[in-house]
Parts: structure tokens; C-alpha cells; sequence
């Protein structure tokens, strides 16, 4: 038996730092190529700094593109009985397609600033997000920092949230016809689903940094607070996030690759015209329980 050995590329990695609050470009890799492990190691090493990479003119198959990923971790698996994204249509898939075409997600409509699967018991680590098809205008997608928007806080607030726990409830899960809420109030109406808490301020796995590990909107409680109190504290945390200082806005082009950082960033995605084609792949990478 014969086989066919592909040499791994070193090239002449550089990682220029974006100007903005997050995010660095990589260049002198052609990412459908096995790269040679120093590669991979400053790749790692420059996401812990930077939060995400964008690696822009890459042409990928859906294998390349979970091959390269891979190098980075092993892919997210959601439990059976929390679902996500990925299993809408009730077949897990590896490479999710971000689309308004049809078998895509999230059509065309704003998204806001979240962290994948923060509701299910080990978030994702880190994801992919590779631009096939990429409207004219529109369809902008933003990194915020949550590191710094911890380090931001004043130090009494620090102090307030220090070992707090969140509940964050599956947005999938929602009742039919039932009205957004940013805060779970009613607490005396029995859950009929898993939740897990997580800590409100958690600590980058590493880096040793800490994290303001928070959604922009979807529906949380406090473990153990009053509900007044809890919904008012979420809402100051909330408007302190939505800063532009914390965030960065990136303009696809067709052969970009975002690589983020999922549990030091939120990221949120303009609303662009439902006629236009937006056709993008998503990997996602397995996470731990959050400390």
C-alpha cells in the first residue's frame, strides 16, 4: 500500500494587528494546505492576543475548511437535549451553512451581539466563519472584546459580580408567539427544559484573563438574586457592553476566514437585502465548562 505525503508549508506567517480593539490579519498561509506546527502554534498563540484572525484570499473546499479547523480543536458536538443552530432541521452538521439561500440559517435580519452556545453546558471555544457569496452592501459582522469590556468596569462593579452565576435560556426553545424578554421574571414558572449556569464573569482557559461572559439580549437570569435587582444589573451590564470602544467591523470580501476567539467575544451581524445572496460556512470547536 502507497501514500501520498503532503508536506506541511511553513511560509512567511505575519499577523498584522488591526487598528480597533480586537483582531489581527494573517497573511503568507494558503489555509487549504497542511500548515507545519510552528504555524499552528503562532496561530494559537495570536488568538489568546488578538481574540480573532482574518485570513483573507483563501479558496476552500467544506473538507479544507474542517481539516484546517481541526488542527485548532475538536469540533463542537451540541448534547442531544439542548438544541442549537446546528440542529434546527434536525440533522447535525459540521459545516453550518450562514445563508439567506435556501438550507442556510439566519436568513437576512440583524443578529445581535452573542456568543454561540452559551446556554448548553460546554460552550464552543472558537469558531470559523468562511465568506462564499457576499452582498454588496450590507451583512457587516462586528467582534466585541469582552475582556476589555470587563476591565472597563469600575472596580465596586467588579466587586458586585465577582461570583455571580447566569442562566442563559435557549432562545430555540422559546414558546410560539411569546414576547422577547431580556430577563426571566416569572422564576416561579417551572422550566421544562436543560439549563446551565455559568459564571457571569468567567476566566479565559488560556490566558488567565477575565471575561464580562454576557449576551447582548437573549434571555438570562442571576442565579439566586431578586428579580428586579438581577434585571436591573444585567441592563447596566448590558448598556456598558454596547460600546463601540469594545468593538470591531469587519467588511466581507469573498475568501475571508474569521477565526474567533467564542469565550472572549460577542459577535453580532448587520440586517442586509433580503434579494442579495449571502453564503457563508461555519466550523465551531469544542469548549469546556466555563470557570
Amino acid at each position: 500500500m502507497s501514500y501520498t505525503t503532503i508536506a506541511p508549508i511553513s511560509g512567511h506567517l505575519k499577523i498584522t494587528p488591526l487598528n480597533a480593539p480586537l483582531g489581527g490579519v494573517v497573511t503568507g498561509i494558503d489555509v487549504s494546505q497542511p500548515p507545519a506546527p510552528s504555524i499552528i502554534l503562532q496561530i494559537k498563540k495570536a488568538l489568546c492576543e488578538y481574540h480573532i484572525l482574518i485570513f483573507k484570499q483563501q479558496k476552500l473546499t467544506d473538507e479544507q475548511l474542517l481539516n484546517f479547523a481541526t488542527y485548532f480543536g475538536a469540533l463542537f458536538v451540541p448534547p442531544d437535549n439542548v438544541p442549537v443552530l446546528e440542529s434546527a432541521s434536525g440533522i447535525i452538521s459540521n459545516v453550518v451553512i450562514v445563508s439567506n439561500q435556501e438550507g442556510g440559517s439566519l436568513g437576512d435580519g440583524e443578529v445581535p451581539f452573542h456568543t454561540d452556545h452559551i446556554w448548553t453546558p460546554y460552550p464552543s471555544s472558537a469558531s470559523f466563519l468562511y465568506a462564499e457569496e457576499i452582498p454588496s452592501e450590507g451583512g457587516d459582522t462586528y467582534w466585541l472584546n469582552l475582556n476589555l469590556a470587563y476591565e472597563t468596569l469600575e472596580e465596586e462593579v467588579k466587586q458586585e459580580i465577582a461570583n455571580l452565576q447566569v442562566i442563559t435560556y435557549n432562545p430555540l426553545l422559546r414558546e410560539p408567539g411569546k414576547p422577547f424578554s431580556s430577563y426571566r421574571s416569572n422564576s416561579h414558572i417551572p422550566v421544562t427544559h436543560p439549563v446551565f449556569p455559568h459564571p457571569l464573569v468567567r476566566t479565559h482557559p488560556e490566558s488567565g484573563k477575565k471575561i464580562l461572559y454576557l449576551n447582548h439580549k437573549t434571555e438570562v437570569e442571576i442565579v439566586g438574586m431578586e428579580a428586579d435587582k438581577g434585571a436591573n444589573l444585567i441592563a447596566t451590564l448590558r448598556e456598558h457592553l454596547y460600546q463601540e470602544r469594545f468593538y470591531y467591523r469587519h467588511k466581507w470580501s469573498v475568501g475571508d476566514i474569521v477565526y474567533w476567539d467564542n469565550q472572549s467575544t460577542l459577535h453580532r451581524r448587520e440586517a442586509f437585502d433580503s434579494y442579495s445572496r449571502r453564503v457563508l460556512k461555519r466550523v465551531s470547536l469544542a469548549g469546556g465548562k466555563p470557570f
